[in-house]
């Protein structure tokens, strides 16, 4: 990779809108949006949105659609909505704004969950892409996993992943 060429195209301080899905009922998902807004926060990233909205396929595209319409947003990061239930419908929803995929990202969610959760880890869905020049990750609603993600994976890789896809 061309890392010393990177660092100087790369955007600071993220504008990123943190997307919980589900939760209504049991409150998991507003609670690790928190946790990954804190933790992108820490990094020197900007929450400009928090929201919360149902798993509904139509209301997660909209708000969607609604991040990556807005100039000022550099990233949308969605928590949750992505089990295996039929009612799980965040990456359905979010596929048809994919314009590249970042297959990287799966394979480093599932890595990071297999080394707390063993075999489990084969069950976890989650992405990465680009949508028009902006970066949209989407993952567990599983505290600790949200927390590690967005700590270890998203943060650490925001701007370089911005500046790539602003090129």
């Amino acid at each position: 990779m061309r890392s010393k060429e990177r660092s100087l195209v790369v955007a600071k301080n993220i504008n990123v809108v943190v997307v919980s899905v589900g939760g209504a009922s049991t409150g998991v998902e507003g609670r690790s949006g928190d946790l990954v807004k804190e933790s992108l926060e820490r990094g020197g990233h900007i929450t400009v949105r928090r929201v919360s909205v149902r798993n509904d396929l139509h209301e997660v595209q909209r708000t969607v659609r609604e991040g990556i319409e807005d100039r000022q947003i550099g990233a949308i990061v969605i928590v949750g909505g992505t089990g295996l239930a039929k009612d799980d419908v965040t990456l359905e929803a979010i596929e048809p704004f994919e314009e590249k995929s970042i297959p990287g990202f799966g394979e480093a969610l599932r890595q990071l969950s297999a080394s707390t959760h063993g075999q489990e880890a084969i069950l976890v869905r989650g992405t990465a892409f680009v949508s028009e020049r902006k970066i949209v990750f989407c993952i567990p609603a599983s505290e600790d996993l949200a927390q590690c993600v967005a700590d270890r994976l998203i943060g650490p890789v925001l701007e370089n992943a911005i500046g790539d896809a602003a090129r």
